[in-house]
């Protein structure tokens, strides 16, 4: 890590957001969902999606283009389904409620699925697998987002970078929680390069000319690029049919711009597919089993150069625990942007103290 990044307590940043967003006008229930969301991602290392969303969800939030009221409406309703509407709310508020149900119906029925539309950006899709599994609950989630992907072998944004995640119930602080992008890195990565002043990796998105870049603001302009080649573009199509087609919001490029576009309501869709973990077997045999594969899994000889086998997930989250202890690490840049967003609001800057 850069020693110019200062590590900040976990408690005192999830304070210091939920007291922004209580001041853009939520209520105080759900700027604490948001902080804590929010906060999650950056302790898990996931930082494009923490707390760098603030000023941009802010600015939604002042011009109107998010409700600030958590006001969904049900459309369509069967036993083991749940269509929600929205309302334009916040995606992280309506995400949460979206899996709190599909949890909820899938304990009841054995599976459920749960869509949402006029929905928002709802940031780290981990943290509702997360839920699903601590609610012994196999769950698969997926969003779509604004266009920055061609389709394989095209020059023209089409898709979003389109993250999945899935969530399996281990127990003992072990479940498995998978999330990612079906691009090559997420956008929220070059543009928190870009903030940071830093460079990109090459692989990660192409110039609009459809050259190679390391530099952040050519990649924005230009495209990202799928995972494995043609093969992340078939899931990156899969994640927009459940998310959008399937859902009713808005596709590919019907999108608005998170960051361009300051007029109009995104219109995001979520899904998510959860089933209880027993249905097939009893819930200890079933976590026994699990128990089982990770022990063969990380006994598997590794390749030269290689230290460790890595569960999925398992890397975020000893980086949580890490930054739970020491401090969440932010660039001069990210504080200095927080503090300016809380100065809008009078909310005294000069909170943060470097503990690391």
């Amino acid at each position: 890590m850069d020693n110019t990044f200062i590590r900040i307590a976990k408690n005192e940043l999830e304070r210091f957001v939920c007291e922004v967003f209580i001041a853009s006008g939520l209520d105080e229930d759900d700027a604490a969902v948001i902080a804590r969301h929010l906060v999650l991602a950056d302790l898990r290392g996931v930082d494009s999606h923490g707390v760098s969303r603030v000023q941009i969800y802010t600015r939604r939030l002042e011009l109107g283009l998010v409700n600030k009221k958590l006001e969904p409406q049900v459309e369509r309703e069967s036993a083991s389904s749940l269509l929600l509407n929205g309302k334009n709310a916040s995606g992280i508020l309506l995400a949460t409620k979206g899996i709190q149900m599909a949890v909820q119906k899938a304990k009841q029925t054995g599976v459920a699925i749960v869509g949402i539309n006029q929905s928002n950006h709802c940031g780290m899709l981990a943290d509702y697998t997360m839920y699903a599994a601590k609610n012994d609950c196999i769950a698969l989630a997926s969003t779509n987002a604004p266009p920055n992907m061609a389709p394989w072998g095209g020059m023209e944004r089409f898709f979003g970078t389109n993250p999945f995640s899935y969530g399996i119930p281990v127990g003992q602080g072990m479940d498995i929680i998978f999330d990612m992008a079906t691009s090559v890195v997420a956008r929220g990565k070059i543009i928190l390069a870009k903030k940071n002043n830093q460079q990109i990796p090459l692989g990660w998105a192409i110039s609009k000319e459809g050259k190679p870049t390391t530099t952040p603001s050519e990649a924005l302009d230009g495209l990202v690029l799928p995972v494995g080649g043609p093969k992340g573009y078939g899931i990156t199509f899969l994640v927009e049919t459940l998310s959008s087609l399937f859902t009713g919001a808005a596709f590919g490029p019907y999108i608005p711009d998170l960051y361009k576009d300051l007029t109009r309501p995104q219109n995001i869709g979520q899904c998510f597919i959860v089933m209880r973990a027993d249905l097939f077997q009893g819930l200890d045999e079933f976590k026994n089993r699990m128990v089982q594969i990770i022990q063969e899994i990380r006994e598997v000889k590794p390749m030269e150069g290689v230290d460790r086998i890595y569960l999925p997930g398992e890397i975020e989250m000893e980086k949580a625990m890490e930054r739970e202890r020491n401090g969440i690490p932010l660039s001069p840049e990210i504080l200095n942007e927080l503090e300016e967003v809380g100065r809008r609001y009078g909310i005294k800057p000069g909170l943060f103290k470097n503990i690391g």
